[in-house]
């Protein structure tokens, strides 16, 4: 297949918003990650995802509206905490749970009857949705279980030559995927951590609940709620371990395991004294930085040729959690306390 690489003008999104409409996947870019939107709707479109990404078939997918008067034919009803959850974070990096309605074929959330809806702000992505008339399923952008991309260059990297089109619209200011937060229960329960943090979403509901399954592995024959809970996930080929202690206990740690093939992943001004090649991911106290780069820094580890990726853990709350949760599901699980 003959990906065209398209911009953010307005001729090539009407190239863009017709693809859509015929059916076809197409890359675009939102605030968070880079998307592989297609018609929500279309059972036959929606396939074409699954199969260009190489994704499992009960893996929820996200459907992305561009405007609030969209979301009601989605769903079978609205409870009050969406509406305030919508004033206070949409158009946004949040995504809500609701009980789907029939619209929306039972494939793009993996056979549940829920369905997980955003209404994102980047201003591509709301053009492309309401030009195309079509509420769009759009997980990330990348091959299955690979970290998500950021940027037009690492989304052609694994979709050029599988999908229609890829929109670029420079990169994502986020730099992870949104919030996923339930609302089919009588408390909101945080189901993936991301830039909206389960603290903000407490201060409006009055409580937020976050699942067992955003830092440990779902039991055997659990049903993945939400994107990012079931496989194994952002994970670059090397195999990433994380390690969870002070900088210099962490650059002692790595220079003991030197060999051909390890770098580290530490955060920015603590590489000094590591005799192994290295990347940074943010300062350790920065988590907007650490959000935004840390993608990218899993890509560019492959570029380099990491065998193994010795990380610095992040904190485990605010929007730490959420790059806490990317990098232990690209850790497999895999971390190391250190003294």
């Amino acid at each position: 297949m003959n990906t065209l690489h398209l911009s953010d003008s307005p001729a090539d999104l009407a190239v863009a918003a017709r693809l859509l409409r015929e059916g076809e996947p197409v890359a675009i870019p939102t605030e968070t990650v880079y998307g592989l939107a297609a018609d929500a709707r279309n059972e036959q479109a929606v396939a074409k995802i699954f199969a260009a990404k190489g994704r499992p078939q009960d893996n929820p997918l996200i459907v992305h509206i561009g405007a609030w008067e969209q979301l009601r034919p989605l769903v079978k009803g609205i409870p009050p905490q969406a509406e305030k959850l919508a004033e206070a974070f949409w158009p946004g990096p949040l995504t809500m749970i609701f009980k789907r309605s029939e619209i929306i074929p039972s494939g793009v959330s993996g056979g549940l009857d829920t369905l997980a809806v955003r209404f994102p702000a980047h201003p591509v992505a709301q053009a492309l949705i309401n030009q195309s008339g079509c509420p769009l399923a759009a997980p990330s952008a990348n091959l299955s279980g690979s970290p998500s991309p950021t940027t037009a260059a690492a989304t052609a990297a694994d979709m050029d030559g599988r999908i229609a089109a890829i929109v670029d619209g420079g990169d994502c200011q986020v730099g992870v995927e949104s919030t996923v937060v339930s609302l089919v229960g009588q408390e909101p329960v945080l189901l993936r951590p991301g830039y909206v943090t389960a603290e903000q979403i407490a201060a409006v509901c009055g409580s937020c609940h976050i699942d067992e399954a955003v830092t440990s592995q779902l039991k055997a024959g659990q049903v993945a709620a939400s994107p990012g809970m079931k496989y194994k996930h952002y994970a670059p080929k090397a195999r990433v371990v994380l390690l969870d202690g002070p900088a210099a206990a962490i650059t002692d740690y790595i220079n003991a395991h030197a060999e051909a093939g390890v770098f580290g992943l530490v955060f920015d001004g603590e590489e000094k004294g590591l005799t192994v090649p290295y990347l940074t991911y943010g300062a350790r106290s920065d988590e907007e930085a650490q959000a935004h780069a840390v993608f990218e820094a899993l890509r560019e580890a492959d570029r380099r040729g990491a065998k193994i990726l010795y990380t610095a853990c992040p904190r485990t709350d605010g929007l730490g959690l959420a790059v806490y949760n990317r990098l232990l599901r690209a850790a497999a699980f895999e971390v190391i306390k250190l003294v």
